[in-house]
């Protein structure tokens, strides 16, 4: 049964971007930065939980002037924004990112790792001081990837990446495919690993890997423990398979309208779609009259 929440006793708005915050142009609305600029001048916690990297979403917790602990990566990274320290996160084993790079190169799918700060994926190119993303080669994906994000790549044999023994692990693994592609993929994936790793649908054609128990609902947790709040203190909102585990985790949960059926029906509040602003006008109503 759906539940609806008293806006007086809401302290933390979690927020999905992709599909949900943003336009369907990846762009923050400026109905939406005014409203989310209102709230948080009045003292709401409003708050990221993408499966985006920190460099790909720093610009809107910019534009919103946004501050807090926020999750990253689909909870494989929770950080502190704007210190960046990380209070929480999960790395996926080498041998698993080996595998599915064979997958990927078998089934001809664009496949593409982040590794964490810090760590250099050979003698050649130093180590970042934030995430790096390492691709194979430049595909139709690669360039819709990078207008998608706005992260540049480092382009390498992905071989040479996974038999470095330098490396332990690294915060997820992409397969960027059409969607009839993904249930082979989850079970070439499931078939091997089994319960080691978690498998997720962040964006229509993005199929993620990520460490056993890494989720936005786990990362949501942390968020919780570092603020101090209790479930029925937080409202989620997400459009996405990667959003249902912090639906789980919430008080409360809303969807847009534009969301797939099952989203919307986990959903405690529909409300309109990203296309029109439709989490403006919600939250407009619902916490700012």
């Amino acid at each position: 049964m759906s539940k609806k929440p008293d806006p007086k006793k809401i302290k933390a708005l979690i927020l999905d971007l992709d599909g949900t915050t943003l336009m369907p142009d990846t762009t923050l609305g400026e109905r939406t930065i005014q409203c989310l600029k209102k709230l948080i001048s009045n003292g709401m916690y409003v708050l990221f939980a993408t499966g985006r990297a920190l460099e790909g979403a720093e610009r809107f917790c910019t534009a919103v002037g946004m501050s807090g602990p926020m999750i990253f990566f689909n909870g494989a990274e929770v950080v502190d924004i704007p210190s960046g320290k990380i209070l929480g996160g999960s790395l996926l084993d080498m041998d698993v990112v080996d595998f599915g790079l064979d997958t990927a190169r078998n089934m001809g799918v664009h496949y593409q790792i982040y590794l964490p700060p810090g760590v250099a994926p050979n003698n050649e190119t130093p180590a970042g001081k934030r995430e790096m993303l390492i691709m194979e080669k430049q595909t139709s994906y690669a360039d819709m990837y990078f207008n998608h994000t706005g992260i540049t790549p480092v382009f390498m044999d992905l071989k040479k990446v996974t038999a470095n023994a330098n490396i332990s692990g690294c915060v997820k693994a992409m397969f960027l495919a059409e969607p009839f592609l993904h249930d082979e993929i989850r079970q070439k994936m499931y078939n091997q690993f089994g319960d080691r790793i978690s498998i997720i649908r962040s964006f229509p054609t993005f199929l993620e890997i990520l460490n056993a128990g890494v989720s936005k609902g786990k990362g949501l947790e942390i968020v919780m423990r570092h603020l101090g709040l209790s479930a029925d203190e937080v409202m989620a909102f997400g459009d996405e398979e990667n959003d249902l585990a912090m639906f789980g985790t919430a008080g409360f949960s809303a969807a847009p309208s534009s969301a797939r059926e099952n989203i919307r029906e986990a959903a405690d509040i529909i409300f309109g779609s990203n296309a029109e602003e439709g989490l403006a006008a919600y939250l407009e109503e619902t916490f700012l009259q």
